[in-house]
């Protein structure tokens, strides 16, 4: 049975139509269960992309205590296609993110539900 786990939207505050910018936060104690440091890279397969999409996880700003993105223009296209890449101040989306298996992970379009 796969494991899942919450993600946030993420945006560096510039809303470029290209998609740059945009990115997938995990939390630290997600990314320490979920995620191997001798990874280069993840595969994820967002619901309703046609491919995957491989995001680089061996950065520093992946492993140290406050960024945590995984970011690619792919999500940022991704997110606009879903009308996910707009939110109000301080309350992104947060998405279902299942874990399949070794460095791939299935993202929902489907926002949860907000607090």
């Amino acid at each position: 049975m796969s494991e899942s786990f919450i993600v946030t939207a993420w945006n560096n505050g510039q809303h470029h139509k290209s998609g740059a910018g945009y990115g997938l936060k995990v939390t630290e104690a997600d990314r320490d269960h979920y995620f191997r440091r001798n990874w280069s890279d993840v595969e994820l397969e967002l619901e309703g992309h046609d491919r995957l999409v491989n995001v680089n996880v061996d950065k520093p700003s992946f492993w140290n205590g406050t960024c945590r993105e995984m970011i690619s223009k792919e999500i940022g296209r991704w997110l606009q296609a879903n009308d996910l890449h707009r939110w109000p101040d301080k309350k992104p989306h947060k998405l279902r993110t299942t874990h399949i298996s070794g460095n791939r992970f299935k993202v929902s379009a489907q926002p949860e539900p907000r607090e």
